[in-house]
């Protein structure tokens, strides 16, 4: 059985002047924790390093996945949301230290223009996304793998005022 420890990590909720929410489809169809062709879509998120804080992660990760450098912090979620990865991942995914991940997630308004993202080469880094999209945020749940969906309902809970009305 996995380690109990979560990872500690940001979500970012990256919302359009239209109140529309970046998604990104996953790169690597590869890795063990993608497991759902059907749920590809997702929102940015990445783990916190040592030194760093929850809100210096959320614009290291924004910037390395999207390339995204405009963007005006909205709100911080209330809380952290928790997710299990399912056993059979949790043992392969992260070496099985971690059941799952520990996320604090941001609301965050883009500021840029659409030509102002870049996943092929974001930041320098290796491309997590292959395609992306502006989406409804009250889509947002289905479009994740199912074991993440209660924390993208949590989320959109928490900062639907920043929505498209």
């Amino acid at each position: 059985m996995p380690h109990s420890a979560y990872r500690p990590c940001v979500g970012i909720m990256l919302i359009n002047p239209a109140g529309l929410v970046f998604v990104g489809r996953r790169k690597d169809k590869h890795l063990v924790e993608h497991v759902d062709a059907d749920h590809e879509w997702q929102m940015p998120q990445g783990g916190i390093d040592d030194g760093e804080t929850p809100l210096e992660a959320c614009l290291r990760e924004l910037r390395e996945e999207t390339g995204v450098r405009r963007a005006q912090v909205l709100a911080e979620a209330s809380d952290w949301f928790a997710y299990d990865l399912p056993d059979d991942v949790a043992l392969k995914s992260w070496s099985g230290r971690y059941r799952g991940q520990r996320q604090k997630w941001f609301a965050l308004r883009f500021e840029g223009r659409d030509s102002d993202i870049n996943i092929d080469a974001p930041d320098g880094h290796k491309a997590e996304f292959d395609a992306w999209r502006w989406e409804r945020m009250e889509r947002l749940p289905e479009l994740i793998i199912p074991f993440k969906r209660g924390v993208y309902e949590r989320v959109v809970a928490e900062f639907a005022p920043f929505g498209a009305k």
